[in-house]
């Protein structure tokens, strides 16, 4: 590995956030380009199956991350929240934010059919929303953004790599199946 490559991987491992590739191309007096060749050195020396960590390229910068292999004994030593820790209820939350993102309370409740307060308090808490600013309408409410810490966590670039939402669309044909599904299975249930 050459002395950039090294340099790269020293600064990554010590940050605790994914460092953009200009500030590593600061840090280490050479341009993006260079920095994007030695980080194609050093993800070709952690691409195999002698390491436990992988580099990615998540929420604006370069990043290392425990390999999929050793997450369960990463997990078990720090105890660390995984995106399952989530319940259906924040997750939906979650979903709505960063699919209207910046949105506000009242938009997210509107979604989901529910009150949205505990949810987003708690999705706050765990510092997977923040607060964007305040909206342009009466009353001034308060909008909600997803975080760089969402992005790391879900293996996001940007907001931009979310699934096209019309991937989870039903179409008619979904909806009668499971309209079958339900009123075989409540029939079932009544005998």
């Amino acid at each position: 590995m050459d002395s950039l490559a090294r340099r790269l991987e020293a600064l990554i491992f010590i940050a605790t956030r994914p460092v953009p590739l200009e500030e590593l191309a600061l840090h280490c007096g050479c341009s993006v380009e260079e920095v994007r060749r030695g980080l194609a050195e050093l993800e070709a020396e952690f691409v195999d199956d002698r390491h436990g960590l992988e580099l990615v390229l998540v929420a604006g910068g370069a990043t290392f991350r425990v390999t999929k292999e050793c997450e369960a004994a990463v997990r078990s030593l720090a105890g660390a929240r995984q995106p399952d820790d989530l319940s259906p209820a924040l997750l939906e939350a979650l979903a709505v934010v960063a699919y209207l993102q910046p949105t506000t309370r009242s938009e997210v409740a509107q979604v989901r059919g529910v009150s949205s307060e505990w949810a987003l308090a708690a999705l706050e808490e765990r510092g997977l929303v923040e607060v964007a600013g305040r909206a342009d309408t009466p009353g001034a409410p308060i909008l909600y953004r997803t975080t760089d810490r969402f992005l790391k966590l879900f293996g996001l670039a940007s907001a931009v790599d979310l699934p096209a939402l019309g991937k989870f669309a039903l179409d008619a044909g979904d909806v009668e199946e499971i309209r079958a599904r339900l009123t075989s299975n409540a029939a079932r249930r009544s005998t």
